[in-house]
Formats: C-alpha cells, sequence, structure tokens
C-alpha cells in the first residue's frame, strides 16, 4: 500500500482529489489543510509521497518543504498548483522537491506523477521544460511571495505573539526565555525580513504568508 500525504488549504479542492487518489486500491490518504498538520503527521507516519499546495498561508509549499527536508531523510515530495511554477522552481529544486503537477492535470496525470516520482522519475511539464532548455527561469525577487526567507517555528511564534502586542517581558515569560534572548531572537527575526521595527515586521510577515492576516 502506498501512503500519500495531501497538504491543501482549500476544502473542496483537497476533499476531490483525496477522493480522487483513493479510487486507487493501492494508495491509502491521508489530507490535512495546514502546514503545521502535516508535520504533525510526518513526524509519527512515514510517507511514501507528499504532496502540498505552493500557496498556504503560515507555511506555504516551499517552507513546508524545507522543514520536512530537515526532519526526514530523503522524502519525495510534489508540489502541485493551479499557479505557475516558473518564478519559484530554481527554489523548490534546492528545497528538494522531486517533481510538480497542476490542479488542472486529468486524474491520469496526476496518478502517473506520483508513480513516476516513487520510481524516482521526475515528471515537468512542457513549457516549463522549454524554459529550462533556455536557461530562462528567474529566481524569485523580493516582490515574490515566496522568496526565500526560512523562519523556523519559535521565530513564528514569536511574531504570532508580537502581533498581539506582547511586549519583551511578556515574550520571555510566555517562551520562558531572557528578555536577553527575546532581543535576540527580534534582532534575528528582522534581519531574516529586512525589516526594523515590530509593525515592519508584522506587516512583512502577513505580507509573505508566515502568520495570517487577522484581527488580534
Amino acid at each position: 500500500m502506498m501512503k500519500l500525504l495531501l497538504v491543501d488549504d482549500h476544502p473542496s479542492v483537497r476533499e476531490g482529489t483525496k477522493v480522487m487518489f483513493e479510487e486507487e486500491r493501492d494508495f491509502a490518504v491521508s489530507a490535512v489543510s495546514s502546514g503545521m498538520e502535516a508535520l504533525e503527521l510526518v513526524k509519527i507516519i512515514d510517507f511514501d509521497v507528499m504532496l502540498f499546495d505552493l500557496h498556504m498561508p503560515v507555511i506555504n509549499g516551499l517552507e513546508l518543504t524545507k522543514r520536512i527536508m530537515s526532519i526526514k531523510p530523503n522524502p519525495l515530495i510534489i508540489i502541485y498548483t493551479g499557479f505557475e511554477i516558473e518564478p519559484y522552481f530554481n527554489k523548490l529544486v534546492e528545497a528538494g522537491v522531486s517533481g510538480f503537477v497542476s490542479k488542472t492535470a486529468t486524474r491520469e496525470q496526476m496518478i502517473e506523477a506520483i508513480r513516476c516520482t516513487v520510481r524516482n522519475e521526475t515528471v515537468i511539464p512542457i513549457p516549463l521544460f522549454k524554459q529550462l532548455r533556455r536557461n530562462s527561469v528567474r529566481l524569485c525577487t523580493r516582490e515574490d511571495q515566496l522568496e526565500e526567507v526560512s523562519i523556523n517555528e519559535r521565530e513564528q511564534q514569536i511574531l504570532l505573539e508580537i502581533a498581539k502586542g506582547r511586549s519583551n517581558k511578556e515574550l520571555s515569560e510566555i517562551l520562558l526565555m531572557s528578555q536577553r534572548n527575546v532581543e535576540y531572537q527580534l534582532t534575528r527575526i528582522f534581519g531574516k525580513l529586512q525589516v526594523r521595527s515590530r509593525a515592519e515586521a508584522i506587516s512583512e510577515a502577513i505580507k509573505r504568508g508566515i502568520i495570517p492576516e487577522q484581527s488580534w
């Protein structure tokens, strides 16, 4: 039995894709709506193949790939998305992605993409393949949401707390660390996001999908 993990924050797409995969008798599918849920499942289940939506809130497909790679040896990860892959291709490959499939692909194409990945083969859409031939795939720019910024879980928690208006003292008590360490962590976060204040950090984190946009 082939164990699949499907991660997509769109309920109808997630459930429809899950049902489609389960029509294959040798597929056992687990479907979750967020990167955080995926990280918890990966700790207890060894999946044969994982499919990640690219654009998700809080932890996008690129960041989720990086985190999975840090805790699992040689996982097979497919990015499936309705958006263009080209702007993010280099970063995704560097992160360790094994293949790509479009949400507009047919059932047969999706199934074949999974089976190819298990055989250590990669399926690449023809338009992207032609771009690679011309060496014209660009790196992400600052305007791209998936620019390479690796925020770990602790830093993400700090961003969520400062978005709630927590002071350094309150952060120290919540996170069980000294205020000096809190200041050090904030400095690291500001450097990664290329900002100079808490307000800018919150704004940038929301823009990048690191923390959700909501009323605190």
